[in-house]
């Protein structure tokens, strides 16, 4: 096949980017034609609210880019990961307009969500979804707590439901999870085109038995990500083993004055891919103590590809991904002396943790590899393409099934 996959780099990097590569890679090593479009918010800065704002609803210039594209290549897929801001709802019309097939990826709720989240004040939130005209995201000023800001993504949000973008324009919607599916329906997104297809992680890390006892976290330092629930629980802890934490945000003053004040928490900062491997290799446990519906959560299937155990909140993806002692354990989320008794109790049961590794090790093997990853994309091109040969796509098994 012909693909072009067309992403928005966020400021920040995150797991949608490594999705994004990871995806490109796994095409091009089966003989496919891949074109990579992207875009990069590190220029957003050069810009005047006005042009962000219109470029955000419908940008002219990538509409033009992806026709080009489209024209010159002859893609049989347009296969879009992160359009927000600068690439806009606008490159579907582009690449529908050039007879190619389009593809979504739903790496976030923000087409049902200003905020992409759905969360406030630290709490699930739904009062947008499913409406056409999302006007509870001002009165809240959800996006970046700014009023403007925050109407840029409705007025985007409100155009392109009133001209029916999500119904009309996109062939076919990859969910990462169930849970993520049932929530995008919810929100109005047609069901009978949103099919579920995890992400994966390749190449193969390799399995780690041997751990230094330390507990891990990788991710973001920001209050939705748990950081602060992390280290309240750490100061409820009345043996308190070793914690890394990784990762960069605007949260990193909270950890670093942590670190310095208790000698138990080490703040790695962020660090590259190779360098997490090697600290999943010597942990006991991850912990992912997000407190948003999360979509995915990459980096819970990197440490079950290292054979390590994962402690969550159990919300979101994260209850579905993770099963409770099984691969890992649940907590409440938000409540630190929940997440406290769980790491006592793995750090006091090092022989069902290591059980609970060696099944997060088969649960990769089974689910989460590139080979397994591959024969889903491709019933999702091939559905995207003759829809009326494969009739509507379903979800069956929390996996893709395509009749």
């Amino acid at each position: 096949m012909k693909i072009l996959l067309a992403h928005n780099f966020y400021q920040q990097p995150g797991g949608e980017d490594r999705c994004f590569a990871a995806e490109a890679d796994l095409l091009r090593d089966r003989g496919h034609e891949v074109v990579c479009y992207t875009q990069d918010n590190k220029t957003i800065d050069e810009m005047s609210s006005m042009r962000l704002a219109v470029k955000t609803i419908w940008n002219n210039e990538t509409h033009a880019d992806i026709e080009r594209l489209a024209r010159e290549h002859r893609f049989d897929v347009v296969h879009f990961h992160n359009t927000f801001p600068l690439i806009s709802p606008a490159a579907y019309y582009a690449a529908k307009s050039e007879g190619a097939a389009v593809v979504q990826t739903l790496h976030n709720y923000r087409l049902i969500c200003p905020l992409g989240t759905m969360t406030r004040n630290h709490e699930n939130c739904g009062l947008c979804v499913g409406k056409t005209l999302p006007w509870q995201s001002l009165v809240h000023s959800c996006y970046r707590d700014s009023r403007a800001a925050t109407g840029v993504i409705f007025s985007m949000l409100a155009t392109h439901n009133i001209r029916g973008t999500w119904n009309k324009m996109i062939d076919v919607y990859i969910s990462l999870t169930d849970s993520a599916r049932r929530a995008m329906i919810a929100g109005g997104l047609p069901g009978d085109r949103i099919v579920v297809k995890p992400n994966f992680v390749d190449p193969d890390p390799g399995y780690a038995e041997e751990t230094d006892g330390y507990a891990l976290f990788v991710g973001r330092l920001t209050e939705v990500k748990g950081i602060e629930t992390l280290l309240a629980a750490w100061d409820r802890l009345p043996k308190k083993p070793q914690l890394k934490i990784v990762g960069d945000g605007p949260l990193r003053p909270m950890v670093t004055a942590a670190a310095d004040k208790h000698p138990e928490i080490e703040f790695v900062g962020p660090v590259g891919r190779d360098r997490v491997f090697e600290l999943m290799a010597r942990c006991s446990f991850l912990i992912f103590p997000s407190e948003w519906n999360e979509t995915f959560g990459l980096v819970a299937i990197e440490a079950f590809a290292k054979g390590k155990p994962v402690i969550a909140s159990h919300i979101g993806a994260l209850g579905e991904i993770i099963e409770n002692r099984r691969t890992g354990l649940h907590f409440r989320p938000g409540d630190p002396q929940d997440l406290a008794d769980r790491v006592s109790w793995a750090a006091e049961n090092p022989q069902e943790l290591h059980a609970f590794g060696v099944n997060a090790r088969k649960t990769y093997l089974d689910k989460y590899t590139a080979e397994r990853n591959y024969e889903m994309l491709m019933s999702i091109y091939r559905a995207a393409l003759e829809p009326a040969a494969f009739g509507a796509a379903r979800v069956l098994d929390k996996e893709v099934a395509l009749p």
